[in-house]
Protein backbone atom coordinates (compact mmCIF):
# COMPACT_ATOMS: atom_id res chain seq x y z
CA UNK A 1 0.00 0.00 0.00
CA UNK A 2 0.59 3.69 -0.09
CA UNK A 3 -0.23 6.91 0.80
CA UNK A 4 -2.63 7.50 -2.17
CA UNK A 5 -4.18 3.68 -1.05
CA UNK A 6 -2.85 2.34 -5.04
CA UNK A 7 -2.06 -1.03 -4.94
CA UNK A 8 -0.51 -3.86 -7.10
CA UNK A 9 -1.25 -7.82 -7.15
CA UNK A 10 -1.26 -11.08 -8.70
CA UNK A 11 -3.99 -11.35 -11.42
CA UNK A 12 -6.58 -13.70 -10.35
CA UNK A 13 -8.77 -15.67 -12.66
CA UNK A 14 -11.59 -13.14 -12.19
CA UNK A 15 -9.70 -10.21 -13.61
CA UNK A 16 -9.79 -12.28 -17.02
CA UNK A 17 -12.86 -10.44 -18.44
CA UNK A 18 -11.44 -7.25 -17.30
CA UNK A 19 -8.18 -7.76 -18.46
CA UNK A 20 -9.48 -9.04 -22.12
CA UNK A 21 -12.00 -5.80 -22.37
CA UNK A 22 -8.53 -3.33 -21.81
CA UNK A 23 -6.82 -5.45 -24.39
CA UNK A 24 -9.20 -6.32 -26.96
CA UNK A 25 -12.34 -3.53 -26.69
CA UNK A 26 -11.29 -0.07 -28.50
CA UNK A 27 -13.50 2.06 -26.26
CA UNK A 28 -12.26 0.20 -22.60
CA UNK A 29 -8.20 0.23 -24.14
CA UNK A 30 -8.34 3.76 -25.23
CA UNK A 31 -6.89 5.76 -28.61
CA UNK A 32 -3.05 5.01 -27.67
CA UNK A 33 -3.75 1.11 -26.50
CA UNK A 34 -5.78 0.10 -29.12
CA UNK A 35 -3.98 -2.30 -31.81
CA UNK A 36 -6.52 -4.21 -33.43
CA UNK A 37 -8.66 -7.04 -32.15
CA UNK A 38 -6.37 -10.61 -31.31
CA UNK A 39 -6.65 -13.99 -29.91
CA UNK A 40 -9.79 -13.58 -27.82
CA UNK A 41 -8.18 -16.77 -25.45
CA UNK A 42 -4.82 -15.58 -24.35
CA UNK A 43 -4.69 -14.32 -22.05
CA UNK A 44 -6.95 -17.31 -20.29
CA UNK A 45 -4.31 -18.93 -21.66
CA UNK A 46 -1.04 -17.00 -20.41
CA UNK A 47 -3.10 -17.07 -16.70
CA UNK A 48 -3.71 -20.54 -16.91
CA UNK A 49 0.01 -21.58 -17.52
CA UNK A 50 1.81 -18.88 -15.56
CA UNK A 51 -0.50 -16.78 -13.62
CA UNK A 52 0.85 -13.68 -15.39
CA UNK A 53 4.09 -14.19 -13.54
CA UNK A 54 6.61 -15.60 -15.21
CA UNK A 55 10.29 -15.26 -15.57
CA UNK A 56 10.47 -12.94 -18.12
CA UNK A 57 7.43 -10.99 -18.18
CA UNK A 58 4.73 -10.96 -15.90
CA UNK A 59 1.62 -8.68 -15.22
CA UNK A 60 0.23 -7.55 -12.03
CA UNK A 61 -3.18 -5.82 -11.56
CA UNK A 62 -3.54 -2.25 -10.34
CA UNK A 63 -6.26 -1.43 -7.23
CA UNK A 64 -7.26 1.54 -5.25
CA UNK A 65 -8.98 0.25 -1.65
CA UNK A 66 -10.37 -2.64 -3.12
CA UNK A 67 -11.20 -1.29 -6.52
CA UNK A 68 -9.46 -2.98 -10.07
CA UNK A 69 -7.93 0.14 -12.22
CA UNK A 70 -6.33 -1.58 -14.83
CA UNK A 71 -3.22 -3.36 -14.77
CA UNK A 72 1.07 -2.84 -15.00
CA UNK A 73 2.46 -5.34 -17.36
CA UNK A 74 6.37 -6.11 -18.28
CA UNK A 75 8.93 -7.98 -19.92
CA UNK A 76 12.54 -8.66 -20.78
CA UNK A 77 14.07 -7.04 -23.74
CA UNK A 78 17.55 -7.22 -24.70
CA UNK A 79 19.59 -4.00 -24.07
CA UNK A 80 23.06 -5.22 -25.49
CA UNK A 81 24.86 -8.50 -26.54
CA UNK A 82 24.62 -9.86 -22.61
CA UNK A 83 22.32 -7.58 -21.07
CA UNK A 84 18.94 -7.20 -20.61
CA UNK A 85 16.74 -4.59 -18.78
CA UNK A 86 12.70 -4.26 -18.46
CA UNK A 87 10.13 -3.02 -20.88
CA UNK A 88 6.79 -1.73 -18.59
CA UNK A 89 3.69 -0.47 -19.68
CA UNK A 90 0.11 0.15 -17.96
CA UNK A 91 -3.35 0.25 -18.75
CA UNK A 92 -6.25 1.79 -16.85
CA UNK A 93 -9.78 1.59 -17.01
CA UNK A 94 -11.29 5.09 -18.38
CA UNK A 95 -12.54 6.56 -15.40
CA UNK A 96 -9.40 5.82 -13.97
CA UNK A 97 -6.81 7.59 -16.06
CA UNK A 98 -5.96 11.51 -15.06
CA UNK A 99 -6.12 11.33 -11.30
CA UNK A 100 -2.20 10.30 -10.51
CA UNK A 101 -3.48 6.55 -10.31
CA UNK A 102 -1.44 5.24 -13.21
CA UNK A 103 1.35 7.23 -12.04
CA UNK A 104 1.85 5.60 -8.71
CA UNK A 105 1.33 2.30 -10.14
CA UNK A 106 4.07 3.30 -11.89
CA UNK A 107 6.41 3.86 -9.17
CA UNK A 108 5.08 0.35 -7.36
CA UNK A 109 5.88 -1.64 -10.25
CA UNK A 110 9.46 0.21 -10.60
CA UNK A 111 10.44 -0.96 -6.68
CA UNK A 112 8.67 -4.22 -7.18
CA UNK A 113 10.86 -5.21 -9.95
CA UNK A 114 13.97 -3.65 -8.43
CA UNK A 115 13.39 -5.06 -5.34
CA UNK A 116 12.68 -8.87 -6.64
CA UNK A 117 14.98 -9.17 -10.02
CA UNK A 118 18.68 -8.21 -10.15
CA UNK A 119 17.97 -5.70 -13.33
CA UNK A 120 19.49 -2.46 -13.29
CA UNK A 121 17.38 -0.92 -15.94
CA UNK A 122 13.01 -0.15 -16.27
CA UNK A 123 12.10 1.58 -19.48
CA UNK A 124 8.90 2.73 -21.00
CA UNK A 125 7.86 4.19 -24.21
CA UNK A 126 4.72 6.08 -25.50
CA UNK A 127 3.35 7.68 -28.07
CA UNK A 128 4.76 11.34 -28.89
CA UNK A 129 1.27 11.94 -29.04
CA UNK A 130 0.17 10.81 -25.52
CA UNK A 131 1.20 13.61 -23.40
CA UNK A 132 -0.71 12.77 -20.58
CA UNK A 133 1.10 9.36 -20.04
CA UNK A 134 4.62 11.33 -20.76
CA UNK A 135 3.96 13.41 -17.79
CA UNK A 136 2.86 10.07 -15.81
CA UNK A 137 6.20 8.55 -16.55
CA UNK A 138 8.36 11.99 -15.74
CA UNK A 139 6.47 12.39 -12.34
CA UNK A 140 6.89 9.03 -11.47
CA UNK A 141 11.04 9.16 -11.66
CA UNK A 142 11.07 8.65 -15.48
CA UNK A 143 14.10 10.33 -17.57
CA UNK A 144 12.68 11.04 -20.96
CA UNK A 145 15.74 9.98 -23.41
CA UNK A 146 14.88 10.77 -26.77
CA UNK A 147 12.45 10.18 -29.42
CA UNK A 148 11.62 6.48 -31.40
CA UNK A 149 11.07 7.78 -34.50
CA UNK A 150 8.26 5.44 -36.86
CA UNK A 151 8.69 3.18 -33.82
CA UNK A 152 5.03 1.83 -33.04
CA UNK A 153 2.57 1.05 -35.81
CA UNK A 154 -0.96 1.96 -34.56
CA UNK A 155 -4.16 3.12 -36.44
CA UNK A 156 -3.05 1.93 -39.84
CA UNK A 157 0.21 4.53 -39.41
CA UNK A 158 3.55 4.29 -38.11
CA UNK A 159 4.10 6.30 -35.22
CA UNK A 160 6.98 8.18 -32.91
CA UNK A 161 7.37 7.28 -29.38
CA UNK A 162 9.01 8.95 -26.50
CA UNK A 163 11.56 6.59 -24.25
CA UNK A 164 11.48 7.00 -20.96
CA UNK A 165 13.90 4.88 -18.46
CA UNK A 166 14.90 4.55 -14.64
CA UNK A 167 18.25 2.89 -13.46
CA UNK A 168 18.05 1.39 -10.11
CA UNK A 169 20.72 4.05 -9.01
CA UNK A 170 17.92 6.43 -9.80
CA UNK A 171 15.57 4.57 -6.73
CA UNK A 172 16.43 4.04 -3.42
CA UNK A 173 15.69 0.76 -2.99
CA UNK A 174 17.52 -0.22 -0.02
Amino acid sequence: MTETGVALRPVSEADLTMLEALTNDPQAAGTFEWHGWHDPHFLRRRWAETGMLAADNGMLMIELDGRRLGFVSWHKTRSGATSYCWNAGLVLIPEARGHGHGTEAQRLLVRYLFAHTQMNRVEASTEAGNVAEQRSLAKAGFTREGVLRGYGFRDGAWRDHILYSMLRSDLDVG
